[in-house]
C-alpha cells in the first residue's frame, strides 16, 4: 500500500509543488497529475474519489453476476480535482478461475490508462487502430461507445479503448481470455450520478492490479 502520491504513467516518486514550480513533478515525465495513495475499497473511499473526480467514475452496473466492487484510485490534487480515475472489480472469469477488470476515465495526456495497459503512453496510440470498425461496444451513459482492442499489450490481459464524452476510456482485463467480457456489452454507469445506489455496491478485498 502506497503512502505517497506518484507518477501516473511510471508509479515513480513526484515532487509537490513549490518554489520552482506550480505543478507536480516526475522526474522522467515533468509535469503530472499524481495518483493519490491506494486505500482499501469501502463505499467511503469510494466517495472521496467520485466527490473529486472531473471525470466520470465508471462502473458495470448492474455489477456481472459474483463481481465486486475491489477499488478506486483517482490522479489529481486538491487544486485540479481527480483528472483520471481508476475502478477495480474482480469476480469469476468467463473461462474459469478468478478475472479482474480495471475501467479508466481519463484526459488526454494523463497516462494511467497506459499505464494499466501495460503499453508506453500516455495515449493509446497506434495500437488503437480506428480506420477499422470497433472490435465491441459498451453502453456508458445510456450511448452506445466503440471500443477497439488495443495491439502491443503484454500477452497476461486484454485492453480495449476508445473515446466517452472526448475523454479516453480503458477497459484493462485480466486474464487475457476474459476479454470475453468485453463483448456482452456491458453497461456502464458514472458513480458522479449513483446516489444512494453506490451503497449497496458489493465489495472485496483490494485489487492487486491497482499496485501494478
Amino acid at each position: 500500500m502506497r503512502g505517497e502520491p506518484s507518477c501516473p504513467k511510471c508509479g515513480g516518486r513526484v515532487r509537490a509543488p513549490g518554489l520552482f514550480s506550480d505543478s507536480w513533478q516526475c522526474d522522467a515525465h515533468g509535469a503530472v497529475h499524481p495518483l493519490q495513495p491506494v486505500v482499501p475499497p469501502s463505499v467511503e473511499a469510494l466517495g472521496v474519489a467520485v466527490n473529486r473526480a472531473k471525470v466520470p467514475v465508471w462502473l458495470p452496473w448492474p455489477i456481472p453476476v459474483g463481481w465486486l466492487f475491489t477499488g478506486v484510485a483517482y490522479a489529481g490534487d486538491d487544486v485540479s480535482g481527480g483528472r483520471a480515475t481508476v475502478v477495480a472489480c474482480s469476480g469469476p472469469a468467463p473461462l474459469g478461475g478468478p478475472g479482474d477488470m480495471l475501467l479508466i476515465a481519463e484526459e488526454l495526456g494523463v497516462g494511467l490508462g497506459a499505464r494499466f495497459a501495460g503499453i508506453e503512453g500516455p495515449d493509446p496510440g497506434p495500437g488503437m487502430c480506428t480506420d477499422k470498425p470497433p472490435h465491441t461496444k459498451v453502453v456508458a451513459k445510456g450511448r452506445p461507445t466503440p471500443l477497439w482492442h488495443v495491439e502491443g499489450t503484454p500477452a497476461d490481459r486484454a485492453v480495449f479503448a476508445g473515446e466517452a464524452g472526448g475523454l479516453w476510456l480503458w477497459a484493462v482485463v485480466w486474464p487475457e481470455q476474459s476479454g470475453l467480457m468485453m463483448y456482452d456489452e456491458l453497461v456502464l454507469t458514472d458513480l458522479r450520478e449513483a446516489g444512494a445506489e453506490v451503497e449497496l455496491l458489493p465489495i472485496g478485498a483490494l485489487s492487486p492490479r491497482l499496485l501494478g
